[in-house]
């Protein structure tokens, strides 16, 4: 008997010891309830199966996360995967630091992958670089309840529409009928993507390093501009005009009427809004006459970081595998509002009875607008040192909203910075050809 206690023993060491050499690292940048879901199916993955090991790690933001991620890279400290979001994916593929996920999991059926998901992360080629993972997209809010105090019976649907209420409420007393923050990913890129303008040549890039931004010249820079009248006439308030200083936060404690979000805004605001208001949520708005196309997708991907032995790789493998199970998708898009990212997944809703539950109301009507027709200059961007254009757009927008200049000023100013940044990337990566 002894014998056999002590055989025992040493398996189960062995089996610790084998557990230990499959230890992988997961690096993310989200915080809140997403860091609480992201943590959930870490915890799941390791409950259910003893052959691998995940430790994930939290870095505060996505910025953060990337600046980190590439530091360890080249301090041989990195983790094997790390969730990098959608303006860092050219930088990333042009790194050197990651491999793509279709090289090391090419028996996954990525078409399966919704078509607004895998776009962004793919070369012009079409292979995948990253596993799409938390997918956002940009959504209409609006507080029904106090639309309908000031007279508006019909969620609005166009811009047109949308001040039309945003002047009914202000007539009612309302302090802040629309609210936004002005971020680029809301204001600029959802916005040329559904209304089907380029950001930049070269169909955002996707033709070649040689890109120039010309947002400046296009219907964008015509609505920057309404956005800066509007607010002057006291219908659209920025989060920092707001009681709450903070645009959601605005929008989920009643004082803002309607609002542009990401739906992983949803859960929040679903939760905020429990026993007081009453939510809807619907696609994004468009200018009458312009034909609806697709939304980019938002959020963030997985990447595989080169420079890891087999054990880890087949860890990191196996936890992707389980990230695309429908059951995990849905239960991330619930604990959410992130849109799932396969096709699959709408059947599985569809099976479980509870399609019509609000905890999946952004499913159906994520997917459907990252799945409007698109164009070459819809399909994402692939603009190096897109991070930093971001911070430069969001300058000089802020100067305009200040008075400081007008916004075709600063659109102007943005992207000229912008193409410094675009010609410093080309020659950063000369010679480097776009897969």
């Amino acid at each position: 008997m002894k014998i056999s206690i002590l055989a025992a023993a040493a398996a189960l060491t062995a089996g610790a010891c084998s557990a230990q050499a499959a230890n992988i690292e997961f690096w993310y940048g989200n915080t809140g309830v997403v860091e609480t879901a992201i943590q959930d199916q870490c915890a799941a993955f390791n409950a259910a199966q003893s052959e691998h090991h995940i430790t994930c790690v939290g870095q505060g933001s996505y910025e953060v996360s990337m600046q980190k991620a590439i530091a360890a890279f080249r301090a041989k400290n990195h983790p094997v995967l790390i969730q990098f979001f959608d303006a860092g994916t050219l930088d990333l593929m042009l790194s050197d630091a990651v491999v793509p996920v279709q090289d090391e999991l090419p028996d996954v059926k990525w078409d399966n992958y919704i078509t607004g998901a895998r776009a962004y992360y793919e070369t012009s080629g079409g292979k995948l670089f990253a596993q799409p993972y938390n997918a956002s997209t940009l959504l209409f809010y609006t507080n029904r309840t106090e639309l309908e105090k000031a007279g508006i019976t019909k969620t609005p649907e166009t811009w047109e529409e949308i001040i039309e209420a945003a002047r009914k409420l202000k007539a009612a007393g309302h302090a802040c009928p629309f609210t936004t923050d002005g971020d680029t990913w809301r204001v600029l890129e959802q916005f040329s993507a559904r209304h089907g303008l380029p950001i930049a040549s070269k169909h955002n890039g996707y033709d070649g390093l040689d890109a120039e931004y010309v947002f400046n010249t296009t219907v964008a820079a015509k609505h920057l501009q309404n956005l800066v009248d509007w607010r002057k006439e006291g219908l659209v308030k920025l989060g920092s005009d707001t009681k709450a200083g903070n645009f959601t936060a605005a929008f989920n404690a009643g004082e803002c009427a309607m609002m542009e979000n990401s739906s992983g805004s949803y859960t929040a605001s679903a939760k905020a809004f429990e026993g007081k208001f009453e939510l809807t949520v619907s696609l994004a708005p468009m200018y009458q006459g312009h034909e609806r196309h697709n939304t980019f997708v938002g959020g963030a991907s997985i990447y595989i970081m080169k420079g890891h032995d087999k054990a880890e790789i087949e860890g990191a493998k196996a936890f992707l595998d389980f990230l695309r199970r429908p059951e995990q998708q849905m239960a991330f898009t619930a604990a959410t509002g992130y849109v799932p990212v396969t096709n699959d997944v709408m059947e599985a809703i569809e099976k479980s009875g509870e399609a019509s539950s609000p905890k999946y109301a952004t499913a159906a009507l994520g997917i459907g607008s990252m799945n409007d027709p698109r164009t070459p200059d819809t399909r994402g961007i692939r603009l190096g040192f897109y991070v930093q254009f971001r911070q430069i757009f969001m300058e000089e927008t802020q100067k305009a909203f200040a008075g400081e200049k007008t916004m075709q000023a600063a659109l102007d100013s943005a992207k000229k910075r912008g193409d410094e940044l675009l010609r410093r990337f080309e020659q950063t990566y000369k010679g480097a050809k776009l897969h």
